[in-house]
């Protein structure tokens, strides 16, 4: 149970049952904390931006037939401590959406670039392959582009870069069948 020093009005039951008074003396009686975790979790921001993280608390509290508020449990602490708590998440939850966002497109494509694992890369033994069907390899193996992709990038027909890879995986496979037989 609450004690009377956290929460001076008895049981929360009134104020989950919906009972108007009781949520505006609740109101009153929480905004401090409320408004005091907010404005630490959103330092630097302004004050509309404290004042929509405020509101936004007394709605998840209330949503959904008071379901947040229902949890809350006095043997695990104050109601002070757990509003702090709702309010401080709440408001955080608010500055990550407020964070500008940088459109994919925007992003440089060296930003995006990932290199395979080492373990992972192509091993093409020297002098195996022509540079032309190692390039397709890699292109269509490591960067996973289709044949339509690596053709527009090479200036060649779709049809010249699948023979190129065919040729190519022929050579490995005689290679690697060649080794295995030692």
């Amino acid at each position: 149970m609450t004690t009377r020093k956290d929460w001076p009005y008895g049981s929360l039951a009134p104020l989950i049952e919906g009972d108007g008074t009781a949520w505006n003396r609740f109101v009153e009686w929480s905004a401090p904390v409320v408004h005091g975790a907010a404005r630490r979790a959103l330092a630097g921001l302004g004050r509309a931006d404290v004042e929509d993280a405020v509101q936004d608390v007394y709605l998840r509290l209330c949503r959904d037939d008071y379901r947040l508020l229902r949890t809350y449990d006095p043997e695990r602490g104050s109601l002070r401590t757990w509003l702090g708590v709702v309010a401080a998440s709440t408001a955080i939850d608010l500055r990550r959406r407020l964070r500008p966002v940088q459109p994919l497109d925007e992003v440089p494509e060296a930003l995006l670039a990932v290199d395979p694992p080492a373990h992972e890369r192509l091993r093409i033994p020297a002098d195996l392959l022509t540079e032309r069907q190692a390039l397709v390899l890699r292109l269509t193996v490591e960067r996973d582009m289709d044949v339509a992709e690596v053709a527009a990038l090479l200036g060649v027909a779709a049809q010249t870069v699948r023979s190129t890879r065919h040729k190519a995986i022929e050579r490995l496979r005689a290679h690697f069948r060649g080794a295995g037989d030692t």
